[in-house]
């Protein structure tokens, strides 16, 4: 039986990102170990912004015996080398997501820690207007909108 052609897709995605995570390590002379690819291949298949305590957790599952300083000296690295993005969101641990990215903003669910990405047009557009309207252009910004659910949705 056949994996949905968008699985396909993500394994090749997948299968990109740990080619990259792999080769930022290898450039900052990091042996790749089997505990190191462990953490690389749940970096690359994350769909979350998991913090190190979740990925040691999640590596440990593939590959037991991962120590957490490794984990954190496997994120030092990859953020140094420019393939990781850390945010620190109010208050909580660090969290991670590959650098490479399209542009996104952030809602941080304040009851449950849940990180939703989104993107909007029409803030992007206002921003912009923002900015020019007071003499200046936007070369980098980051929004986080702290949330809580409502009885709605």
């Amino acid at each position: 039986m056949r994996a949905p052609h968008g699985q396909n897709r993500r394994m090749n995605d997948t299968r990109e990102h740990i080619e990259k995570l792999t080769d930022a390590l290898r450039r900052a002379g990091i042996r790749v170990t089997r505990q190191r690819a462990a953490i690389l291949e749940v970096l690359a298949d994350a769909q979350d912004h998991p913090d190190a305590p979740e990925l040691h957790s999640r590596a440990n599952a593939i590959a037991p015996g991962i120590s957490l300083s490794t984990v954190y000296r496997t994120l030092s690295t990859l953020e140094t080398q420019g393939v990781i993005q850390r945010h620190q969101f109010d208050g909580a641990s660090a969290r991670f997501e590959p650098a490479e990215t399209d542009h996104h903003d952030h809602m941080i669910d304040v009851e449950t820690g849940k990180v939703i990405e989104f993107c909007n047009d029409r803030i992007e557009k206002l921003q912009a207007e923002i900015a020019a309207e007071l003499g200046y252009e936007i070369v980098h910004h980051r929004m986080e909108l702290y949330v809580r659910k409502t009885g709605q949705g």
